[in-house]
């Protein structure tokens, strides 16, 4: 291994899932860091919208991209990279890309609603290898890699996930995921994510009318990379989720799967686009009967 600018190691190409885990969480928390301190000055003053006026883009997202893209251009100088901003998609020479959302839930962030988090993931051509979801405002990090265990770290605790119910024997000493909820749809916490555009979140307005009849309740947080980590540890039962991107789902879907829950493609229908769902196997399959 070489030595970056900075001083920094780089690490080789053949990296193992260890050192591409630790690079995904440097990112992470580089982009975190970021973005919390600017939370923490107030409103920011340069926002734009991007595909309609409701989907927004403002210099915090543009920032901790820079701040990600520049630290793994360092690090791995000759994967691709993927991120939301700036349309940057770049073919490396590896093998791996990063795939990156540097500020996921950017609405909540611009009206102060601490509900938004940064995702890091590195895939090859087989899929996601490792991947980082994390939330500053709760400062708790989701980790997985492909051959490995799907974690929480916070400041007091350290929990390997497993979703809700997917163990009932597990001790909550070791796991996340053993709350209130139970078998079947009735008992089912729901979480999901709405489009931008007017027309799809009208077509979705009538599968949520079919859906919060048979379900314990639905939440709409505003995070799909959270929203994916939160079903891994239990908070919710389940989460589906139109419209994603790559850079929305490549880390905490990664982390769901080792978790031990079922990720169900939901096909593009005339008024809808393609979704995924994830939950436990069951549950998957008796929600996707609905929302599918």
């Amino acid at each position: 291994m070489g030595a970056g600018a900075s001083g920094r190691l780089r690490v080789s190409a053949a990296a193992s899932e260890a050192d591409l885990i630790a690079i995904a969480v440097e990112a992470a928390r580089l982009g975190g860091g970021l973005l919390a301190a600017r939370a923490a000055r107030g409103v920011e003053a340069d926002v734009a919208s991007k595909s309609t006026p409701t989907d927004l883009v403002s210099e915090a997202d543009l920032a901790s991209q820079r701040a990600i893209r520049g630290l793994l251009a360092e690090r791995r100088p000759d994967d691709g990279f993927l991120g939301e901003e700036e349309e940057e998609d770049e073919q490396g020479s590896s093998g791996l890309r990063w795939i990156v959302d540097p500020l996921d839930g950017t609405v909540n962030f611009l009206f102060g609603i601490p509900q938004w988090s940064v995702s890091v993931a590195v895939a090859d051509a087989s899929g996601t290898v490792a991947g980082a979801v994390y939330d500053p405002n709760r400062e708790e990090l989701f980790t997985a890699t492909r051959g490995g265990r799907a974690l929480l770290e916070s400041a007091d605790r350290s929990l390997v996930l497993v979703g809700r119910a997917v163990d009932p024997h597990a001790g909550q000493e070791d796991h996340e995921g053993e709350g209130a909820g139970g078998e079947g749809l009735p008992s089912a916490m729901v979480a999901t994510g709405l489009a931008y555009d007017a027309d799809v979140r009208a077509a979705q307005g009538e599968v949520l009318a079919r859906l919060v009849a048979e379900v314990r309740d639905v939440r709409r947080f505003g995070s799909a990379a959270l929203d994916l980590a939160w079903t891994a540890a239990g908070r919710y039962d389940a989460y589906y989720e139109r419209t994603v991107k790559a850079w929305d789902i490549a880390a905490g879907q990664l982390i769901c799967e080792r978790a031990g829950l079922s990720v169900v493609e939901l096909p593009e229908q005339p008024d809808l686009p393609w979704g995924i769902l994830v939950a436990r196997s069951g549950l998957a399959e008796a929600l996707a009967g609905i929302v599918g």
